[in-house]
C-alpha cells in the first residue's frame, strides 16, 4: 500500500514524502546531451536509486534507458510515480493533462517552469504538485538536513 501523497508540497517534510515515495520519475524534456541541466538532473537521481524514464521525442536512449515520445507511451510499459518537467512553462498544461490521464502520483516543475492553473488542474486531480524547485537540489537539501538519520532519501 501507497503512503497518500500532500497535495501541496510545499514544505520540507512534503517535499521528503514525495521524494521517498516516488521512485520511478519521467523526466519530460531529457536531453542526451551531458552538459544540459536535465541531463545532469537525471544523472543524480539515477544515481541515488530512482528509475528514471526518459520522455524526448527525439532521441531513442538516455542514461542507458529506451526514451519515449510521449508519457502516454511510456506509461502503456512503465509505472510512473512522479513526472519531472524541462520544458517550456507554456506546455505544462499538456504535460499535466497526461500526467493525471496516466496516473501519476506527482507533478515536479523545474526552476524556471511555472503555470499556476496547470498546478491547480493537477492537485485537483489528486496529484502531488512541486513548481520551481530542482529535484536534485532539493534531495541534497533535504539529505543534508537529514544528516546520517535512518530517514535519508536515497535508500
Amino acid at each position: 500500500m501507497t503512503t497518500p501523497l500532500p497535495p501541496n508540497v510545499d514544505t520540507d517534510a512534503a517535499i521528503t514524502t514525495l521524494l521517498r515515495e516516488c521512485r520511478s520519475i519521467a523526466v519530460v524534456g531529457l536531453s542526451p546531451k551531458a552538459h544540459r541541466d536535465s541531463h545532469h538532473v537525471a544523472l543524480y537521481l539515477q544515481q541515488q536509486g530512482y528509475r528514471i524514464v526518459p520522455v524526448n521525442p527525439l532521441a531513442t536512449e538516455i542514461l542507458g534507458e529506451r526514451c519515449w515520445p510521449s508519457l502516454t507511451e511510456a506509461a502503456r510499459y512503465v509505472q510512473i510515480d512522479l513526472v519531472d518537467v524541462f520544458r517550456q512553462s507554456d506546455e505544462v498544461p499538456a504535460i499535466a493533462d497526461e500526467a493525471i490521464a496516466i496516473g501519476a502520483r506527482g507533478l515536479w516543475l523545474q526552476l524556471g517552469v511555472h503555470h499556476d492553473a496547470a498546478c491547480e488542474h493537477a492537485r485537483a486531480a489528486g496529484l502531488a504538485v512541486v513548481q520551481d524547485k530542482c529535484t536534485l537540489v532539493e534531495h541534497q537539501r533535504l539529505n543534508a538536513l537529514d544528516g546520517a538519520a535512518q530517514g535519508r532519501l536515497a535508500s
